[in-house]
């Protein structure tokens, strides 16, 4: 039953305008197609990703994340229930123009969380700082996608100092924080079932998975994706610590963001929102609010009929927003 008002809550998102040539392009090329061509390529950007990864050790546990490049760092935040993995096609484009760090969130991926550690959004904005300072970074360029575009406003707020520019991809917003779609996922994380009515099951069954009713199905734009890696890669370290992955999700049950308007009408780096026009999670009416907030907003691209976790698919297309963003 819940499964069902999920999905029927997760109707409402109308289709927008395309804006570029790239959107176009999205639009004519077939699924088969387009997923042939990312899986070649993510076979290296995958490699690359897991030889980039490590752990550091802080007071909120043992942080894993991926550093590839050098000079100047741009920080990548994923989203709920992925991890780090998310951005290993934009850090093989993005590399050489910065020192990309993604790190894994407290409670998803392979971050071990020490004892008693909150995982809720204040105390993920807390240990990017600490990172960040363990790993002798002033200063970022944010790229976020969904729960973390909600992390990435909070460190903004927080530490305005330390943020140069913004990417924002689907995402929360103070008018949708959390999105109402994501409400039964936090019913079930309170009962504590959410891992072994959804999440579980797509691990152990991939075509489930990219079924209507998975994680592919829907929050990715082509039905074969997620591959099979990345499914293990999600959702295998959440099965194994069901207990830390419902805190997680327990954790986003409230607005963080509200009163946050002041905060980033005052950040006048630059900031560039690209919004997926398919997703059925958060609504357009989040790119035209997120637009409106910022000081040096730099406009909204609407990428026509993808999904929430775009970023994945089409890392040309993040590349190309980041690059434009910071002048290289």
């Amino acid at each position: 039953m819940i499964r069902r008002q999920f999905l029927a809550m997760a109707m409402g998102t109308a289709a927008a305008g395309v804006l570029g040539g790239y959107s176009a392009a999205l639009g004519a090329t077939t699924g088969a197609a387009a997923a042939a061509d990312v899986t070649a390529d993510d076979v290296a950007a995958a490699a690359a990703f897991r030889a980039a990864s490590r752990f550091m050790k802080t007071p909120f546990g043992n942080i894993a994340y991926a550093e590839r490049g050098r000079g100047a760092a741009a920080l990548f935040l994923h989203g709920f229930p992925l991890n780090g993995y998310q951005w290993r096609g934009a850090l093989q484009r993005l590399s050489p123009y910065r020192r990309c760090i993604a790190p894994d969130f407290l409670g998803l991926g392979n971050t071990e969380v020490a004892p008693g550690q909150s995982v809720a959004p204040d105390a993920q904005v807390a240990m990017l700082a600490d990172l960040l300072d363990r790993l002798g970074i002033d200063r970022v360029d944010i790229i976020a996608n969904d729960s973390g575009g909600q992390a990435a406003q909070l460190f903004l707020a927080r530490y305005p100092q330390r943020v140069r520019t913004l990417l924002l991809t689907n995402c929360d917003s103070e008018i949708e924080c959390p999105p109402p779609a994501l409400l039964p996922v936090l019913e079930l994380a309170k009962q504590g079932r959410f891992v072994q009515e959804w999440l579980a099951p797509w691990l152990a069954d991939k075509a489930l998975a990219r079924s209507p009713q998975g994680l592919g199905g829907q929050t990715f734009t082509y039905p074969s994706h997620p591959g099979d890696e990345a499914v293990d890669t999600y959702l295998g370290p959440l099965v194994r610590n069901a207990d830390r992955t419902h805190a997680y999700a327990i954790g986003l049950d409230r607005n963080w963001l509200q009163g946050i308007g002041p905060a980033l009408a005052r950040f006048d780096g630059p900031t560039r929102i690209l919004w997926g026009t398919g997703d059925t999670i958060f609504s357009e009416r989040g790119a035209e609010h997120l637009d409106r907030s910022f000081g040096n907003s730099r406009g909204v691209r609407r990428i026509e009929g993808a999904k929430l976790f775009f970023p994945e698919e089409f890392p040309d297309l993040i590349a190309e927003e980041a690059r434009a963003l910071w002048g290289v």
